[in-house]
């Protein structure tokens, strides 16, 4: 089969029967911005949507030096002698200027990478947080219907992107590190509250008096925030990616969830929330894009900026000249 000329029925089928390389193969038309791409790419969503699964979507984040390569190493291992099909993914909006340090991730993910139950994918570039976002989200379906039912998604960035993975998934994992100082430096409290489970990584030797208090204080730290609106208390875990200790618990953990969440509807609910949001940030992104692509923005934009600039005309009557002007054309 000719994987450069693929019909959107070829795609399908190929996908559906988990063949790899076609897998591969459609997520980079998903990434790709050609507009006759684009079209396939939506074709193929589609049908990807059409075919039921039953997945659960796991975010991973944490600090730098946390571990989280060795951790998705380890756990995957895990989920796959679970029987479980295990696919990896990365929100990095960095991608397109660092070239993408899923590639170091997956070199060093080497038994994960010659799994036969498992599939790595480097991250997909873009200029910003909306573009990645839209490929990751749209990977993640074409691997769902190709029969991979773990999908774990890492954040590599900072700032907004735990948000962007977070609203993507069913249950959301924080990474930290012990013996770095204060046990709660660093750790922004908006991604605190995100957090179904906070894993302290590195539980071997003589760390494992370090992780042991890091558990403690952020078990007292989690009582401090109110309580999350599906019912779920967030617990504190160790582990030791190395020593493949903890890793067990951790999957019990997230098993407990997903059979709560689904028997209360909340799993369901909340997927569709998050259908929803995808559908508004979407529109938002193509609008902002049409309208800067627009020739009369083009044409009337710099001028109007540096009439702000200048302090001739304020940002709010300038943007309304500027929707006015597009109205009109």
């Amino acid at each position: 089969m000719n994987l450069a000329h693929l019909t959107t029925s070829e795609f399908l089928e190929g996908i559906y029967a988990n063949n790899v390389a076609i897998v591969s193969k459609a997520i980079t038309m998903v990434e790709s911005t050609k507009p006759e791409h684009r079209i396939i790419a939506n074709e193929i969503i589609a049908g990807c949507i059409s075919k039921k699964h039953d997945s659960i979507r796991i975010g991973i984040t944490g600090v730098p030096g946390a571990g989280k390569s060795t951790f998705i190493e380890q756990f995957g291992g895990i989920l796959t002698s679970l029987g479980k099909k295990v696919a990896v993914l990365t929100v990095d909006p960095s991608s397109s200027r660092t070239k993408g340090s899923i590639l170091g991730d997956k070199t060093r993910m080497e038994e994960l990478v010659k799994n036969p139950n498992a599939y790595i994918r480097p991250s997909a570039s873009g200029s910003s947080l909306g573009g990645v976002t839209r490929k990751t989200r749209e990977s993640i379906l074409i691997l769902e219907a190709a029969g991979f039912n773990c999908i774990l998604i890492e954040t590599i960035g900072v700032g907004q992107s735990e948000t962007a993975v977070h609203d993507m998934v069913d249950f959301f994992l924080l990474l930290k590190l012990a013996g770095a100082g204060d046990e709660l430096q660093g750790i922004k409290r908006g991604i605190i509250e995100m957090a179904d489970a906070i894993v302290i990584t590195k539980a071997d030797g003589d760390n494992i008096k370090r992780t042991d208090f890091a558990r403690m204080e952020f078990t007292r730290a989690l009582h401090m925030f109110p309580p999350k609106e599906n019912g779920w208390t967030p617990e504190v875990l160790t582990c030791s990616a190395i020593e493949n200790r903890g890793l067990d618990e951790i999957w019990q953990l997230i098993d407990t969830y997903c059979t709560s969440m689904k028997a209360s509807g909340y799993f369901n609910a909340n997927r569709q929330q998050q259908n929803e949001n995808w559908l508004i940030q979407y529109l938002e992104q193509e609008l902002l894009t049409e309208f800067y692509h627009h020739p009369k923005t083009k044409e009337m934009l710099p001028q109007l900026k540096k009439e702000v600039i200048s302090g001739n005309i304020s940002p709010f009557l300038a943007a309304e000249k500027l929707l006015k002007a597009l109205k009109q054309h």
